[in-house]
């Protein structure tokens, strides 16, 4: 069995792969001094033929040991998911299908934006209600690449 420990979600371990959305590190004060702005903190990126959209996307929650063999990425746009609950949810990366996926989980209080062409997992919050705002590309051309590994993978708690 192909077995994974998730790693804690730092900036520095998902950088080949994208942006860490939190509020953490640097900030400047807005509204009267009452609201922290953590200015621009992911790289959105939607190609040149191509509009931002923002989805709501409610997944079902699994649980840890979390098997899995689908991959996924898209090579048109990045993809940003913002978590709607203060619930964790698993990260599943990698940088090729050729290459050995790594699991990232969050705190509860991070979103996630992938980098264009990430190879990632499927959307996999841990605790329902598993409601997102996503920030991807809507355009005219197909923007889904699918793996399947062929043999699973399982992520262990």
């Amino acid at each position: 069995m192909q077995t994974l420990h998730p790693e804690p979600l730092t900036a520095a371990a998902f950088a080949p792969f994208g942006d860490v959305l939190d509020a953490t590190g640097e900030f400047r004060l807005i509204n009267d001094g009452l609201c922290r702005r953590h200015h621009d903190r992911a790289r959105l990126d939607f190609g040149p033929d191509a509009r931002p959209g923002l989805s709501i996307f409610h997944a079902e929650a699994r649980a840890l040991p979390y098997a899995f063999d689908l991959i996924e990425r898209h090579p048109e746009g990045s993809q940003a998911f913002i978590p709607m609950t203060e619930h964790p949810f698993l990260v599943i990366v990698a940088e090729s299908p050729d290459r050995a996926p790594r699991a990232f989980l969050t705190t509860g209080a991070q979103g996630i934006n992938l980098h264009r062409g990430t190879w990632h997992g499927v959307l996999t919050p841990l605790s329902a209600p598993g409601l997102f705002a996503v920030v991807d590309r809507i355009g005219p051309t197909p923007n889904l690449e699918e793996h399947r590994y062929p043999s699973p993978w399982t992520v262990l708690p």
